[in-house]
């Protein structure tokens, strides 16, 4: 199994937005992730977001950040998000600190 985790910082008074906008989360990128057995739950912590996401494999991962519409979900999200000089997200990968079950690597 592939795990990885990321990190975030939302703009501030954005939170109530972001929230709704995964409630609401768009289909096509919900079948993206099914269709590559990609489960995801994302925890808020202050200002920061942390994504804690595993697929079968890095590549089924990687496929399901393929979908067309991914783009213009990172540019909706780059207005609630904090960003670089270029305007694309910081996501900042987190290094795995421990791992015991269904995480822990055979």
């Amino acid at each position: 199994m592939y795990s990885i985790g990321l990190a975030m910082t939302l703009r501030p008074d954005a939170y109530d937005e972001y929230k709704k906008a995964h409630d609401e989360l768009w289909p096509e990128i919900a079948d993206s992730m099914s269709v590559n057995d990609v489960s995801m739950a994302i925890y808020k912590f202050n200002e920061n977001l942390i994504i804690h996401a595993v697929a079968p494999t890095e590549e089924d991962w990687d496929k399901s950040r393929e979908a067309p519409i991914l783009e213009k979900w990172f540019e909706y999200m780059s207005t609630l998000l904090v960003t670089d000089d270029s305007g694309d997200i910081i996501f900042e990968d987190l290094p795995e600190a421990f791992a015991f079950g269904i995480f822990k690597d055979d």
